[in-house]
């Protein structure tokens, strides 16, 4: 396997650092922390990021691309080159609860071309969304990122390995970092069901146990195929699931 990603939530500094050590002392070698930009939180993901590489070599915070003015300088662009944050991950994002804060008609395409002409030195990720819509249509959006000036990507967590080879076909010769994540419970499933689009694999079962066996037969594929993984431990005992899917890793 080429790199393997974990996402953490930057809750508190305190839990993010407590995070941080469950994660070092069960693979001290992960490649990339990434930390999603959420703003009900304290810390904002570039904040996130620095503390994240007290611990481990690299991190990548999580750029929303509706938070970004493109008529100024981008505001985390000091704060990104002062605490040599090396990557980032430029995402759509989600409309803020709280409606105080502004947001802009800014695409993903818009900021990758911001932080190549501001910050050449940054290399910057883009986010493929695999239940959005057709995968004609996500290719067309995967295309014009890269067009951009998009280095790489990360996707949405699978959870059939029938669709994720389809996308390996449709991403030959392309960095990716391909998710997995666990899902616990009906309410999970039905969240991703209702608001994700998903369609879930016959004999799925929201279940730990599931998803840990799900996660080791992803990390395989993926490394034969010499490739990337991204996890994204959501809404689960941390310590539980990266022991689980990583054990073989």
């Amino acid at each position: 396997m080429s790199k393997i990603s974990v996402e953490l939530i930057p809750r508190s500094d305190e839990e993010l650092r407590e995070q941080l050590a469950v994660t070092k002392k069960i693979k001290s070698d992960v490649d990339f922390i990434n930390i999603p930009d959420l703003l009900r939180l304290p810390l904002r993901s570039w904040e996130g990021a620095a503390i994240s590489q007290e611990e481990f070599a690299a991190a990548m915070p999580h750029i929303r691309a509706m938070d970004i003015d493109l008529t100024k300088p981008l505001e985390m662009g000091p704060y990104l080159v002062e605490h040599d944050i090396r990557s980032v991950l430029v995402i759509e994002g989600d409309p803020p609860q709280d409606m105080r804060h502004t947001v802009y008609p800014t695409v993903s395409t818009d900021v990758i071309r911001k932080f190549r002409e501001e910050l050449p030195k940054i290399k910057v990720y883009a986010g493929i969304d695999q239940y959005r819509g057709s995968m004609q249509q996500e290719q067309y959006r995967i295309r014009r990122k890269l067009q951009a000036g998009a280095a790489g990507f990360f996707t949405q967590p699978f959870f059939d390995m029938r669709f994720m080879e389809m996308y390996d076909d449709m991403m030959d010769g392309i960095e990716v970092y391909w998710g997995i994540s666990p899902i616990q419970s009906k309410a999970s499933q039905s969240y991703w069901e209702q608001k994700n689009h998903v369609m879930f694999p016959k004999g799925f079962e929201p279940t730990l146990e599931w998803s840990i066996d799900f996660g080791i037969k992803a990390m395989e594929f993926v490394k034969k195929k010499s490739g990337n993984i991204y996890i994204m431990p959501i809404k689960s005992n941390l310590k539980e699931y990266l022991e689980g899917v990583m054990k073989n890793s």
